[in-house]
C-alpha cells in the first residue's frame, strides 16, 4: 500500500479529506492533525527536490526554484499541504 493510500485510508476513518500535491506521492511524510483545523499532508522538501530532479531531469538548483515558485508557494485554502524543511538536516549530516 501507498503512502497516499495509507493517508487516505486514515482520512476516511476520520471522514475527512484532504489536499495533496500531484506527483508528489513519494515525499509524503504523513498528516498533520490539529484541534479546530481540518487534517493537511505534510511533505518533505528533499524528497520533493529529488522527485523533480530525477522525473523531470531538473539540476538542483532549477528544481529548487521550481518547487519554491510553483508547489511551496500555491496556496489552496486552509488545508494547503504543509512543506517540512528537511533539507537543512541532510546538510548537517553531509549528505547533499
Amino acid at each position: 500500500m501507498s503512502k497516499l493510500e495509507e493517508i487516505n485510508e486514515q482520512l476516511a476513518e476520520m471522514e475527512e479529506t484532504a489536499l495533496t500535491a500531484d506527483g508528489f506521492d513519494d515525499a509524503i511524510l504523513g498528516i498533520e492533525t490539529s484541534m479546530n483545523s481540518k487534517p493537511r499532508v505534510v511533505y518533505s522538501m528533499t524528497e520533493c527536490i529529488n522527485i523533480l530532479m530525477e522525473r523531470d531531469g531538473m539540476s538542483y538548483i532549477d528544481a529548487l526554484e521550481y518547487f519554491s515558485y510553483n508547489v511551496e508557494g500555491a496556496y489552496m485554502g486552509e488545508q494547503t499541504p504543509i512543506w517540512v524543511d528537511d533539507m537543512r538536516f541532510e546538510v548537517i549530516r553531509g549528505e547533499l
